[in-house]
């Protein structure tokens, strides 16, 4: 039998103030009693003026016409009497249309705040797939109902790779602790047949590889919640630096690097800049063709005065959708692993998740597009200096 996921009611807490403000009439029932009140006020006041206009009336004796008549007409006071009476009804029947219409009406404009009430109830419970999907012509509600869905929808996808960065960092920082176990089982089982010089070797780059993964997990979480120190920097510095680290990396893997950098001020950490255009080499480094690829680095200015920087590298086909996800951290899509040509160290699918940490440091924006002829391309755009 299938199980049904059905949304959970959110516990009260005590910290939680739901649980311990004290409780109120509804809404609805407010807005009835408003509607009430108002249609009981508006025909008071329209019966006070009846009353008082007819008041305002001479009181003349009022006979018949034809003096043989014995027609009695009724006095002011008896006509005024009269007038209470029935306004007093009037009153009682406009008071019960009043809360009557005023429930209903309630009813119907709150409906939509109920549906935001429940699909918040469901979040809180942990469903997040659940959509309002408000229809009808735009207002208030719908406003709100477009933007609760939006809000969701933005919560969904950072939970959802929340969940995959977590299940890829306890995957990548147990491989090498599972690489070394097993290296040291291997020796502990059989110790006269092995060549400790490459078993250290062997356990020191795995060993490494750990610190590595470690080290950038840190960085990466730094850049949210570390205050940067800014000053003067220009784009084209960094990667002109960024140049001169990839360089035998590059001869090892056959890669041909050309840049153009025009100047590309910005108002940043020329450290933090300088990693990420380190890190974007790289990337294109590392994911490029076996053989007789290239890498195209590219700095200068937009005419909106923003500073860019571009590296374009060669490599398979990509799809538009799987380069969406390349600045997450630890995913690699088919295609992305990292070689290990020369001996040069892989990648941990970091890389393009500090770009972007740093860029968005830096109130910048990191686009990840396919290149025409196959690659990628990964643009930088700062602000310029301020």
């Amino acid at each position: 039998m299938n199980a049904v996921n059905t949304p959970r009611t959110p516990l009260r807490t005590a910290q939680d103030p739901a649980a311990t403000r004290p409780r109120r009439l509804s809404a609805r029932l407010r807005l009835t009693l408003s509607y009430a009140l108002f249609a009981v006020v508006a025909g008071a006041l329209a019966l006070a003026v009846v009353y008082v206009a007819m008041y305002k009336i001479p009181n003349y004796p009022l006979t018949a016409s034809n003096p043989r008549d014995n027609a009695v007409a009724p006095t002011r006071g008896e006509i005024l009497h009269q007038v209470v009476q029935y306004s007093a009804l009037a009153l009682l029947v406009v008071t019960v249309i009043g809360l009557a219409g005023g429930w209903i009406i309630a009813g119907r404009v709150l409906r939509p705040l109920q549906e935001i009430t429940r699909a918040a109830d469901r979040a809180a419970a942990g469903s997040l797939e659940h959509r309002i999907g408000l229809t009808g012509r735009r207002d208030e509600f719908t406003d709100l109902s477009d933007t609760f869905d939006h809000m969701l929808g933005r919560i969904q996808e950072s939970f959802e790779a929340q969940r995959r960065f977590t299940a890829n960092a306890s995957h990548e920082l147990r491989t090498p602790l599972t690489v070394s176990r097993t290296m040291l089982d291997v020796a502990v089982a059989d110790p006269s047949g092995q060549d400790y010089g490459r078993l250290v070797s062997r356990l020191y780059e795995t060993n490494q590889r750990g610190i590595e993964i470690v080290e950038a997990l840190l960085q990466l979480s730094a850049l949210d919640r570390t205050e940067l120190a800014l000053d003067s920097a220009d784009l084209a510095e960094a990667a002109t630096e960024s140049l001169g680290l990839i360089g035998e990396e590059a001869a090892e893997r056959g890669i041909t690097v050309s840049a153009e950098t025009l100047p590309a001020p910005v108002t940043g950490n020329a450290v933090l800049l300088r990693q990420a255009a380190l890190n974007l080499l790289q990337n294109g480094l590392r994911h490029n063709l076996p053989t007789g690829g290239t890498v195209t680095l590219t700095t200068g200015t937009t005419p909106a005065g923003q500073s860019t920087l571009t590296v374009t590298s060669t490599g398979e086909q990509l799809r538009p959708e799987a380069v969406a996800t390349y600045a997450e951290p630890f995913l690699r899509g088919r295609g992305r692993l990292a070689g290990t040509t020369g001996g040069s160290p892989r990648g941990h699918g970091l890389g393009l998740a500090i770009v972007s940490g740093i860029v968005d440091a830096h109130g910048g924006t990191l686009d990840l597009r396919p290149a025409p002829g196959g690659g990628l391309t990964a643009s930088v755009t700062l602000p310029g200096p301020r």
